[in-house]
Order: structure tokens, then sequence, then C-alpha cells
């Protein structure tokens, strides 16, 4: 009796989080209901785009799939180079006009992709089409660069120390509800209007988002949504500072790349992280080549099925693991996800699509939540920002490297107008599933030295 209570509170708080974020929309000031609008319609434009570009690259630009996945290995590996160097805008010009300037560049880049294909002809790499791309890459990866920190920024300051955490999870969750339109309203228009009319719809996207930015952000809105959540005053405040020689000292005795175990944990997930990247950059391909009738006319809803579920399934998973041990989370949910491909193995069938999307999802969801709270436990005092920051290299790594092989993969096991009878995808995912499963198996063997590790730091 205690255990079925037990289990519906846990149900009841995770359907809490699901519903509390929409709830507090309503409540939230103008400027915050301005940022999450934005960032709704971003992640809506963002993720469409993203899982019809190597297409795009196939069919406009006549690039083959190694050198198309390449491209999209550039834009998505660029945008995580540009967060890090572009950051520091939002401390430079502030909050709205970061976030305009960023849309402006992302407006700009959506333009060169949608009209680049009617203005300029010829076809191959350095042809006018290709370079034409290369310039609204550059300037999604400028935009991309400068809007998630600004965004960001944006809910801390909007936000008081109570609301922060549901600022943030409003974010999430509008983000993933974006991110999961695409499957929805891209096909009839792709079916219509071929993908540069997809991409025209995600530049009046990019219209609609300044707008709501320019009407909803606006600096009296900004002022009082400060004064809302006292931050209209907020200061820095001088503490004590050790002599610069001894801040140095500090930092280089504590500086990520010396903690070898550290290192590790980041740099093993490489693995199970490229089935991320392969949302992306196999999965329209795959559903598209493999399938026929629904799957293949209406792929973009399976490309983009994983953020809505993520939506769904992440706090559901949140309450009924919290107490669990972080490192066993990492585990479990890497082997979780890096099972999933082998479920693909058996060959392309509509119910063992779904199966590998919906087992994926629930292994992204136990670790990856998991993943930047170790990280966080892990690093010394004063030295949680530059761990964060380090954590996130591997995820740079990961979008270079997968988009290195996974062309030559789709190539050689999956090629394009090639009779389905004659497609070996059967070899590729399960070659896919060998690699995800480094990841877990090298934490379990990790493991007595990895936690013995992390108690001697918490005992230090």
């Amino acid at each position: 009796m205690n255990d079925k209570n037990t289990n519906e509170s846990k149900f009841k708080a995770a359907l809490r989080e699901i519903i509390d974020p929409f709830l507090s929309l309503f409540k939230a000031s103008r400027a915050l209901w301005g940022i999450n609008i934005s960032y709704f319609l971003e992640g809506f434009a963002y993720f469409g785009m993203l899982s019809l570009l190597a297409m795009y690259f196939n069919e406009y630009v006549g690039l083959n799939d190694i050198l198309a996945d390449q491209m999209v290995g550039v834009l998505t590996a660029g945008i995580t180079l540009a967060m890090l160097v572009l950051g520091a805008t939002v401390d430079l010009v502030g909050v709205r006009k970061s976030l305009i300037l960023a849309l402006v560049f992302m407006f700009l880049g959506r333009v060169f992709f949608a009209a680049g294909p009617e203005l300029f002809h010829g076809e191959g790499l350095w042809s006018p089409t290709h370079l034409i791309a290369l310039v609204g890459i550059f300037w999604l990866v400028l935009g991309n660069g400068i809007y998630q920190p600004a965004a960001y920024t944006a809910v801390r300051k909007f936000t008081t120390k109570d609301t922060s955490a549901m600022g943030y999870a409003m974010l999430y969750a509008l983000m993933n509800l974006g991110a999961f339109m695409p499957g929805l309203i891209s096909p009839p228009i792709r079916k219509a209007f071929n993908i540069t009319g997809v991409f025209w719809f995600y530049v009046i996207l990019t219209v609609i988002g300044m707008a709501v930015v320019t009407i909803l952000i606006t600096k009296k809105a900004i002022a009082q949504a400060e004064k809302e959540s006292g931050n209209q005053d907020e200061k820095v405040e001088e503490e004590e500072k050790k002599p610069l020689k001894e801040q140095l000292a500090h930092y280089i005795r504590n500086f990520p790349i010396t903690d070898g175990r550290f290192m590790f944990f980041i740099f093993i997930l490489i693995p199970v992280q490229t089935l991320f990247a392969h949302n992306w950059l196999t999965i329209p391909q795959y559903c598209e080549r493999a399938f026929s009738g629904v799957v293949q006319n209406n792929f973009e809803f399976f490309v983009n099925f994983n953020p809505l579920l993520i939506f769904v399934l992440t706090p559901i998973v949140a309450a009924y693991t919290a107490k669990k041990d972080t490192y066993m989370m990492m585990i479990l949910g890497t082997l979780v996800m890096g099972v999933s491909p082998f479920i693909l193995v058996p060959g392309p069938h509509v119910a063992t699509l779904f199966a590998f999307i919906v087992v994926m999802t629930i292994g992204e969801a136990m670790w990856q939540p998991r993943f930047l709270q170790w990280v966080a436990e892990i690093a010394p005092k004063d030295m949680t920002g530059i761990y964060m920051g380090l954590g996130q290299f591997p995820w740079f790594l990961t979008k270079v490297v997968t988009s290195i092989y996974a062309g030559w993969f789709l190539m050689k096991y999956c090629p394009d107008d090639t009779p389905i009878a004659n497609l070996n995808t059967e070899e590729m995912w399960l070659i896919y599933g060998f690699i995800a499963m480094i990841s877990p198996v090298a934490l379990i063997l990790a493991r007595k030295w990895m936690v013995k590790g992390f108690k001697v730091k918490h005992e230090e």
C-alpha cells in the first residue's frame, strides 16, 4: 500500500513538472513571455531546418552524403564554438539588442539558404550555390552563438532565485515543443514547395520572432521584469580576493585538464552522444530512403518526435530516479541509449523505428540531466564554471567526428536512388550500436576508480 502511494505521489510530482511551466507562463512578466515565445519560434525554425539541411546539400548543391553531412557538421559545431566566443555579447550590449542582433543574423542566414538555389546555379563543391550556402552557415553560426546565451541570461535576469528553475523549465519545455512542430508542419509545405519552400517558411518565422522581441521585450518591459525579480539594482559584490599570483596558481592546480577522472568522464560519453548527431545526420535520409509510404513522405515527424518525448519523459524519469546515485544513473542511461540502435538491426519497420526513438529517448532522459549534475559535483570549489564550460567541449567534438563518417556510412549502406531491397541498413545500425555501447561499458569498468575519486574530492 505504501509503495502504491509512493508511486502515485511520484507520478503526480512528474505530472506537476510537466504542467507547472505552462501554468507559470500565464503569471510571467511581459519580457519573459517574449523570451519564451521567441525561443519556441526559434526552436521550430532551427530544428526544422536542421532536419532537412543534409538533403538540401544533396538536392540543390549536388554534394554526396559525405560532404553534405560535413556541411551540417560545420554548422552545428560552429554554433557550439560561437557560443563560447560570442556569449559575452549580451554582457556588452544587453539582452534586447543581443536578441535582435542574433535574429537579424539568423534571418540573413535563412534567406541565403532559401534564395540561393533560385538565384545561383551550378552544382558541386565551391560552386556558386555552395558558396552562398556557406555564407548562410556563417550568419546562422553568428546568430545562434549570440541568441542562446542571450536567452538564458534573460531568464536569469527576469526571474528570482525561487522562480529561476521554473523559468529555465519553461524555456526548455517550449524549445522542445518548437522542435517537434516541424514534424507536423514541414511535410505538407515540402510536398507543395520543396525544401526551399520550407526554408522560406522559417524565414517568415524568424521575422515573427523579431517582431515578438521588438514588441514584447521593450526597455520598459525589461525594467519592469527586473523590478519584479529584484534584479534591477543587481551589482556584483566585491569580495576579498587573493593576490593574482595565488589565483593563477589555484586555477593551474585545479584546471579540469589536469583532472584525469573528469577528462575520462566527459570524453568517454562521445560514443553514445553520436546518437544525438545521427538525429539530423542519418535519420532523415534513413527514413526517406529505407521506407515507403507514410514514413518516407512524412520523415520530418519521425526526425522531430524525440523532442516531444523528451518533454514528456524527462520530468517523469527525474521524479522516479531523483534519489538514485548519479553515476549509476549515468551507466544505466547510457546503457539504455546505447542499446537502441540494435532495435533497427532487423531492418526498416515502422514498429522498430518507433521503438528505437522511444528507447533512445528514455536513455537520454535518464542520463543527460545527470551529466551536468555530476560535473558540478565533481568540480572543486570556485571552479564549477570552468568545469561546466569544458564539459561541453566533447559535444563539439561529437558533432565534428560524427559528421565526418556518417555520410560515408549512408553512401555505403543506405545510398540514394537505390531500391529498398538492395539497402543494407541493418549492418549500419549494428556498427552504430557497437560504437554507442563503448560509453556504458567503459563507465562500468571505471566505476570503482571514478566513485573513489569523487569521494576523495568531497572529503577534501
